[in-house]
């Protein structure tokens, strides 16, 4: 029998997480939480997920400064990355500066608002090297 694949959700907008967190675990996904940068890193040391879901715009530690750190450290590094961005929305109300996310190692971009079917397709393809 194959466990679960674990994924860490780390974004500021509960209802998002609430909505995903469904998504995810009526597929055939673990999901662990965080509600900001601090708390979605420690879990990644703590609970080394399969796969990492990572909003941009967060208040405190932002998406990219959590992606910097993560794709730093050699036993995290290796998790894929999916950066969640409303920042097609958003961008022009934020401080947070675009191009910072550019130079990131990050495996994939997602749009929020992002279906359930496409947030599972884009799941699926970056954990087939894990199942």
């Amino acid at each position: 029998m194959t466990s679960k694949a674990r994924i860490l959700v780390i974004d500021d907008d509960t209802d998002f997480v609430e909505a995903t967190r469904t998504v995810l675990e009526n597929g055939p996904y673990e999901v662990i939480i965080a509600y900001d940068g601090d708390e979605g890193f420690r879990k990644a040391k703590e609970e080394k997920p399969d796969l990492i879901i990572l909003d941009i715009i967060m208040p405190g530690k932002d998406g990219f400064v959590v992606a910097q750190q993560l794709k730093a450290d050699p036993k995290l590094r290796q998790i894929p990355l999916l950066m969640l961005t409303s920042f097609s929305e958003k961008g022009a109300y934020s401080s947070i500066p675009f191009r910072g996310g550019l130079t990131l190692e990050a495996e994939d971009y997602i749009d929020k608002p992002v279906s359930p079917e496409e947030l599972l397709k884009r799941v699926k393809k970056h954990l087939r090297g894990t199942d």
